[in-house]
């Protein structure tokens, strides 16, 4: 199969431009697209703010929702003022802290700083602690991990509680009550709280309140409590203190420390606990798809709601509708397509973890400015850095001041989700176009590509390969560039045809029209060689007779060619031996040519071929005159005959000067040789292997000239097909 030639350079770059233009467009879609979801941010970014404006706005001058919590403190001391976590789970009271995993780096150390008494210098192997208090379920919890070398607990028989080591709680009660509490232990097991009415050494004073309830669990370090107690009988004041004795003998107190002085209600700390008032609004509104929480001015979480894995903004409504379609278009889609786009175009939401801030302490620059009165927002990364987080910050006013602020977050999920579907879309589009462009282009290419086969096609057919006119190419209708083509290449072909039948047809004119006037000047010749002449009469008349003679060689090699090609078309093939034919003819050529020698090699066995053995005859001698021409008589013409399979080759070798290139095919034209002037001793047209050819067309065979293997000489091969038995 024959290829379609290149396009020019020029063509090449405009269809390379046009390409790259056109693959701009899905570029720009994509840009458009990112153009896009800056906007969707900055949507977001308003939408969230708006958010918290608005929340803030329902909390707004209630001074009833922040007068409990402790909010018009002037200032919060950490470890002093406390802050109740919401838990997320109950809380078993057992001492083994187990429940208290998930807030361990919540809990605050008290050491040297919170010493409230010592008898003498304070070492920190002495007593130490960790503690935290969390909210669940209408309950304060309290845990506490005491670190105390040598714990002394209170003897069995013994109604004092002050005589061993014991812990004092201190609280308001919700209409502003001061109460103090005391917990000893006689072993590790489940305690109780005694109130302390006077004196903490008149056991007859101690009034025992079984809704505080607790449980002591003695360690290696020392011991652990956890307690709990009704958040209805507290207020917005809470403390702490251990009351550590280190000798069993005198029992006397060696040293106080605890979150806050719990002797007087003035030096107490305070407590804050997440507001369940606040925590009602916050759900009354409905703003689940964004993480929110309100914040006193001391930046304590006094309210939450929403999970920031769900935190979508309200684009979490827009990214769901896709997951209901069951169309055969969606299960493709879903199969083939986003597997693809996934893997290498698109970038898809994963799982991400995001830290939750410290309740008791809640940081960011979008909360400083909140505190101060301005609304404010800002982008963050994720704790493990796969998405970005919006948080946005509004303050809570009363009375002119800042009270706290709204803090509100959500992830980009919403938006990126979006993102992707819109580029789902866009290549969905993309690739639609181009199978129904490629489709288009194939077919419209295909249409335009059979024209030009077909006439390139009808162009091949009607020149031959000797440059006759076989056949016309018939001429479109068609109004395009092709159309015009054909209607041109016809054109073209017509004049060719008639310039072709000129030459065809002038060789047999000339030879006509000059025949005449050769016979003319012959007799005259004759008839003056006839009459005597002088000598250098006579030497002017055998020149002239010399050169009609060779005249008349010219005008009958110019003839021969036409009559074999027409007497080829009625003769008639006969079954005979090839290489008898050759052995005979080759007896011929060296009586013809005395001077040359010749090494002949045909065979024994016979070769048959279907053929006129008058031409094969003819094309031998065409081949033998040819070699001896251009043979330098030094060296034999070499004739070989053999048979390969069904054919039958013959070659005719000689050593001399070599083909120029390119000139091999040239040479089996008409009317073409390279004879040198010493090798033109009589007329010569380069008719010889032409008619060579004409002879091996019509036996179906093929001619080829080549230089020999050696690069000493010249060899012809001619291939002939064998005939079979049959025939």
């Amino acid at each position: 199969m024959k290829k379609l030639p290149k396009l020019p350079v020029g063509l090449r770059v405009k269809v390379i431009l046009i390409s790259s233009f056109l693959l701009l467009l899905p570029w720009l879609g994509y840009k458009y697209i990112l153009e896009m979801e800056k906007l969707l941010r900055q949507g977001q970014e308003q939408t969230l703010i708006g958010t918290t404006r608005a929340v803030a706005t329902a909390l707004n001058e209630r001074p009833n929702l922040f007068s409990d919590q402790a909010s018009f403190l002037q200032s919060v001391q950490k470890g002093r003022d406390l802050y109740a976590y919401e838990l997320q789970n109950p809380i078993t009271l057992d001492g083994q802290l187990n429940d208290w995993t998930d807030y361990d780096d919540k809990m605050v150390r008290y050491g040297r700083d919170y010493v409230q008494f010592s008898r003498s210098p304070y070492d920190h192997n002495s007593i130490s602690f960790r503690h935290i208090v969390g909210k669940y379920d209408g309950y304060l919890y309290a845990a506490f991990e005491v670190s105390d070398i040598s714990p002394v607990m209170r003897r069995k028989d013994s109604l004092r509680v002050d005589r061993n080591d014991h812990l004092i709680i201190a609280m308001t009660s919700p209409d502003g009550e001061f109460s103090r509490y005391v917990v000893s232990a006689y072993e590790d097991g489940w305690i109780n709280a005694w109130q302390i009415t006077d004196d903490i050494s008149n056991p007859s004073t101690l009034i025992q309140q079984k809704q505080i309830q607790g449980f002591w669990k003695s360690t290696e370090n020392g011991y652990n409590i956890e307690l709990r107690l009704p958040l209805s009988t507290l207020g917005n004041k809470l403390g702490f203190a251990f009351y550590d004795i280190n000798n069993n003998q005198n029992r006397e107190i060696d040293t106080i420390i605890g979150t806050s002085n719990t002797t007087r209600l003035s030096r107490l700390g305070t407590v804050l606990v997440p507001s369940p008032e606040i925590e009602k609004i916050l759900k009354g509104m409905g703003h689940t798809s964004s993480r929110i929480w309100v914040i006193d001015r001391h930046q304590r979480v006094l309210a939450q709601t929403g999970d920031i894995q769900d935190s979508n903004g309200v684009w979490s409504s827009s990214v769901k509708y896709a997951d209901n379609d069951d169309s055969w278009w969606s299960a493709i889609e879903k199969k083939l397509l986003h597997p693809f786009y996934y893997r290498y175009l698109i970038t898809e939401p994963t799982e991400f973890s995001d830290f939750k801030q410290d309740e008791a302490l809640v940081k960011g620059v979008h909360v400083s400015q909140a505190l101060q009165g301005r609304g404010y927002s800002q982008w963050r990364r994720s704790e493990d850095g796969k998405v970005m987080i919006l948080s946005a910050a509004y303050p809570i006013w009363l009375d002119n001041n800042v009270m706290g602020a709204v803090v509100a977050e959500e992830s980009t999920i919403g938006i990126q989700t979006l993102r992707n579907q819109a580029l789902e879309k866009l290549f969905n589009a993309i690739l639609a176009i181009i199978a129904i462009g490629t489709i288009t282009l194939f077919l419209f290419a295909s249409k335009i590509s059979s024209r030009i086969r077909r006439l390139r096609d009808e162009a091949e057919q009607a020149i031959d390969s000797q440059g006759r006119i076989r056949q016309p190419i018939s001429p479109t209708t068609d109004t395009d560039e092709i159309g015009d083509l054909s209607r041109s290449l016809a054109g073209m072909v017509n004049r060719l045809g008639q310039y072709n039948h000129y030459l065809e047809n002038l060789s047999s004119r000339l030879s006509h029209e000059l025949r005449t006037p050769v016979a003319v000047v012959r007799s005259s010749l004759e008839n003056l060689s006839m009459q005597d002449q002088d000598e250098d009469s006579q030497r002017y008349i055998d020149r002239a007779q010399d050169g009609v003679k060779r005249l008349s060689t010219i005008l009958s090699s110019m003839t021969e060619a036409t009559r074999i090609e027409q007497s080829l078309q009625g003769a008639e093939k006969e079954r005979f031996p090839l290489n008898e034919l050759v052995s005979g003819c080759m007896q011929g050529y060296q009586m013809a040519f005395p001077e040359q020698a010749f090494k002949v090699h045909s065979g024994s066995k016979d070769i048959f071929i279907n053929g006129a053995p008058d031409y094969l005859a003819q094309l031998l001698d065409k081949l033998i005159a040819n070699a001896e021409d251009f043979s330098d008589n030094q060296n034999p013409i070499e004739v070989i005959l053999t048979q390969n399979g069904p054919q039958a080759n013959l070659s005719v070798s000689n050593y001399g000067p070599l083909l120029p290139e390119n000139m091999s095919d040239q040479l089996l034209n008409s009317m073409v040789s390279v004879r040198s002037q010493n090798k033109q001793s009589k007329p010569h047209l380069g008719l010889g292997l032409f008619i060579a050819r004409l002879i091996t067309e019509f036996h179906e065979g093929k001619i080829r000239l080549k230089n020999r293997a050696d690069q000493k000489g010249v060899e012809v091969m001619i291939t002939l097909p064998v005939a079979s038995e049959d025939n």
